[in-house]
């Protein structure tokens, strides 16, 4: 009898931790199917300069907000291979030898937030804006949507740090694995790891025309800066340090932000 007992009771834990399993799971399916409110949105832009880590953190952002990333020379590129009004436009310019418009980039954005899904909770733009003037086309078409940006991100790194680390760059064109001469070298130097394929190194991370890169960067986004630094939305970080700790200072800076603006 005393089995028997033993046993009842167990089959009575059992169902109660099914019902206490059933319970968190729907609560769990419930957290992540309903709507993030607009306490929880995010409308940033990431700066930074060539190798500062963009491409690193920019995907971070998206998939932990919830938000869509928008890398204007992406949208660019999209829209004129889908052949839409805006691509049609860009590519004749292009075509022509000119620089596409400030409205037509704006445009391509504001096309984006409007019928893209992903941009339902807001937005992380990267490589845009690049002037004042663009800045403030930007704030005026967020404006006429009733939204703002919640901040300004700045990824933070000498020159000399970035050159070492992006002249130092090897690429396995097939995969587009990469590699570091000095902090990520192959097993064997100049050879795919995986394949044994060469490795390459790209014409423009040689140290001259990175110093350009560099040069056109810090000239064109310093007024940027400073237009969002009165705005008091720009936040520094520090992107000398690795991927991981940059990531953890980023989400902190945005989470803050998002709950000064809301």
């Amino acid at each position: 009898m005393a089995v028997q007992d033993e046993l009842e009771y167990l089959k009575s834990l059992v169902s109660q931790l099914n019902e206490k399993i059933q319970a968190l799971e729907a609560k769990a399916k419930d957290a992540v199917s309903r709507p993030k409110t607009p306490a929880q949105q995010l409308r940033t832009i990431l700066i930074g300069p060539p190798g500062a880590g963009k491409g690193t953190q920019a995907p971070h952002i998206r998939d932990e907000f919830c938000v869509c990333h928008l890398a204007t020379g992406d949208l660019l590129r999209d829209q004129v291979a889908k052949k839409t009004k805006l691509g049609v436009e860009a590519k004749k310019i292009m075509d022509a030898g000119g620089l596409v418009g400030d409205d037509i980039v704006v445009g391509m954005i504001k096309d984006q937030l409007e019928n893209n899904k992903a941009c339902k909770n807001g937005f992380v733009l990267d490589g845009f804006p690049r002037t004042v003037p663009q800045a403030s086309m930007l704030d005026a078409m967020l404006e006429a949507r009733k939204e703002k940006l919640d901040s300004v991100v700045q990824l933070v790194i000498e020159d000399q740090l970035l050159i070492s680390r992006i002249t130092g760059r090897l690429i396995h064109p097939a995969s587009g694995r990469t590699y570091h001469r000095e902090f990520n070298p192959p097993k064997k130097p100049m050879v795919d790891d995986v394949t044994g394929e060469p490795l390459v190194q790209r014409s423009d991370d040689n140290v001259e025309a990175l110093r350009k890169r560099l040069a056109v960067f810090h000239s064109q986004t310093g007024p940027v800066i400073d237009y969002y630094k009165q705005k008091g939305i720009w936040y520094p970080v520090d992107a000398a340090q690795s991927p991981n700790l940059v990531w953890e200072n980023l989400r902190n800076v945005l989470v803050k932000s998002t709950q000064k603006s809301s």
